[in-house]
């Protein structure tokens, strides 16, 4: 019988150097009950959303891109005031989960960062890792997207920043809804596109494609994520001599593009098959070398 744990949870004394610690004199971290209750109700993560988080997945122990993770871990922090996140502490506790979960031959491990209680100046920080669902599905036959106005302009970030564009915040109400619509319109996922007409992501993805022999993804200087998912398969694409670009993207393009995906670092690379409604090519051998390339990372 198997002895790894469907989960681990390690808490974090104190994820910033730059704040007290929650507990004098205590370990920088330890694996707790996963069960059992940690936060506190007052925590503003709960109550207000404030705070951020990465998704990192494991393949048989190993995380994916942990450093590229813990880098936009790191900018988010800063678009929301956080203390400046202590990476070495993160990086131990991930490792310390993913170690745990090793018998699981796919995980996901969630890092969080609140704020804290309001007022209390000491910010909170987990790490959770659990055993992933079964995307094999997802990678092989793919998704059927809708597109979605996401309600900005596709340049809000350096006119509005306050509204943390670009940043993984815990808000992702407004992601969840998305796909509860994508849901009702008979749809799996969903690319979101600017109020101009300017394809963004996805609500938990980067959109990837590939036009004219080039592997494109939506850019430069648009209000997302930074995907690290897209730029290890922008390094997989320079070893194999495919050429890449950030371009700006339209949904016409969705369309006429020999093949898109949206990619991420659990699920990985899945294919989009249909765009509103409209079938389309997919290419399934080099969409089968993405996802060998991603499980086989060591980085």
């Amino acid at each position: 019988m198997s002895t790894t744990p469907a989960s681990t949870l390690a808490i974090l004394n104190q994820p910033s150097r730059h704040a007290p610690a929650s507990l004098d004199g205590a370990a920088p971290l330890r694996l707790v009950d996963p069960d059992a209750v940690h936060i506190g109700v007052r925590d503003l993560g709960i109550t207000r959303g404030d705070g951020i988080f990465e998704t990192i997945g494991a393949v048989s122990g190993t995380p994916q891109a942990l450093e590229a993770h813990l880098r936009r871990f790191a900018r988010s922090a800063a678009a929301l005031d956080l203390p400046e996140p202590d990476l070495d502490t993160w990086r131990a506790a991930i490792t310390a989960v993913a170690d745990s979960l090793a018998g699981h031959r796919e995980a996901a491990i969630k890092t969080i960062y609140t704020r804290g209680i309001e007022g209390d100046g000491r910010p909170t920080g987990w790490v959770h890792g659990f055993a992933s669902s079964d995307f094999a599905a997802a990678r092989r036959d793919g998704l059927r997207v809708v597109t979605l106005d996401r309600g900005y302009r596709h340049d809000v970030a350096s006119i509005s920043p306050w509204l943390l564009q670009g940043a993984k915040t815990l808000s992702y109400a407004v992601n969840s809804a998305a796909l509860r619509e994508a849901q009702r319109r008979g749809a799996d996922d969903v690319i979101f596109v600017s109020s101009d007409g300017v394809v963004l992501e996805g609500p938990t993805s980067t959109v990837l494609l590939l036009r004219d022999g080039r592997l494109v993804t939506p850019g430069p200087g648009l209000a997302i994520l930074d995907g690290t998912t897209q730029d290890s398969l922008f390094a997989f694409a320079a070893q194999h001599g495919i050429p890449t670009a950030l371009e700006l993207t339209t949904t016409e393009h969705l369309h006429s593009a020999d093949a898109v995906w949206l990619v991420s670092s659990v699920r990985h690379a899945a294919p989009v098959t249909a765009v509103d409604g409209t079938p389309r090519a997919s290419e399934a051998d080099l969409t089968a070398q993405f996802n060998r390339y991603l499980a086989g990372r060591r980085d």
